[in-house]
């Protein structure tokens, strides 16, 4: 609940990557850890890919080993429950596939340059954070720069001690790296609970994204095969399921984030808070 106080202004908007930024329908981590899996020999689906999404990829791929359905298959094939040394192991597998496949998917949302060029043009600096690792941001970063996205700072899923996503640390190491005065003058943006709940813990106003992200997880041709009444379905429960994180805001894609971020100036000089 908000609670008036002295006003302050809005200064900077921190983004996720995939399904985000880039990679309408985060497909590139997903399709990649069932590649990844299917190596070993464990099957799983997309749907179960995406469970964790938002999380750092090593993270990830442990949460996916204690679903028991997915740890049952692992007992079945190794003759044992599954270890952080078999989490080494798939992440060992994964990362290069991964580093292989991101350039394929680094196409940017559509109307994400323009909405970066808007938040400069207001005097907004644009920060950044991901559950990619570094190695893998090393290859996409110069592919989105050459469309147009290119935050002023990024922190990577695997380079904090602290940790990633759900906590805040990826967040607040943006607010060191851009000098923000006040967490309450920033906007975290992302398309996952983890996400959504990294802003929440970290102070800020939080921004989930529904139809280009991984509530929804379908690509821009998925979409218009469906009626319309589906696609609101699925609009729908990837919104339900984003406030429930927390996100104060729930948009279709961050072609829409301007309306949200005149929202949210004029909440933030009427004293309001996150």
């Amino acid at each position: 609940m908000s609670t008036t106080r002295p006003a302050i202004a809005l200064q900077a908007v921190i983004f996720d990557w995939a399904g985000t930024l880039v990679d309408f329908g985060s497909l590139a981590p997903t399709q990649i850890f069932v590649d990844a899996f299917k190596s070993f020999d464990i099957a799983i689906t997309l749907e179960q890919a995406r469970g964790p999404m938002g999380l750092s990829k090593w993270q990830h791929i442990r949460t996916l080993l204690d679903d028991a359905a997915i740890a049952d298959q692992w007992q079945r094939y190794t003759g044992r429950a599954p270890t952080d040394q078999d989490v080494d192991a798939i992440y060992a597998r994964f990362m290069p596939m991964q580093i292989a496949k991101v350039g394929a998917y680094s196409h940017p949302i559509e109307g994400a340059a323009r909405m970066l060029a808007w938040l400069r043009e207001r005097g907004l600096k644009v920060g950044s954070c991901s559950g990619y690792p570094r190695e893998v941001l090393d290859v996409l970063l110069p592919l989105a720069a050459q469309d147009g996205i290119a935050p002023d700072h990024v922190v990577a899923g695997d380079e904090l001690d602290a940790g990633g996503r759900p906590g805040p640390f990826m967040a607040l190491a943006n607010v060191l790296a851009l000098k923000i005065g006040d967490v309450a003058g920033c906007i975290k943006v992302d398309d996952t609970v983890p996400g959504i709940e990294e802003g929440i813990r970290a102070g800020m106003w939080s921004v989930g994204v529904s139809l280009s992200g991984n509530e929804v997880g379908c690509t821009r041709e998925q979409l218009a095969a469906l009626a319309p009444d589906e696609v609101a379905l699925l609009k729908a429960r990837a919104e339900q399921r984003l406030r429930a994180a927390g996100a104060h805001y729930v948009i279709d894609s961050v072609a829409d984030l301007p309306g949200v971020v005149t929202q949210i100036e004029a909440r933030l000089a009427a004293g309001e808070r996150p």
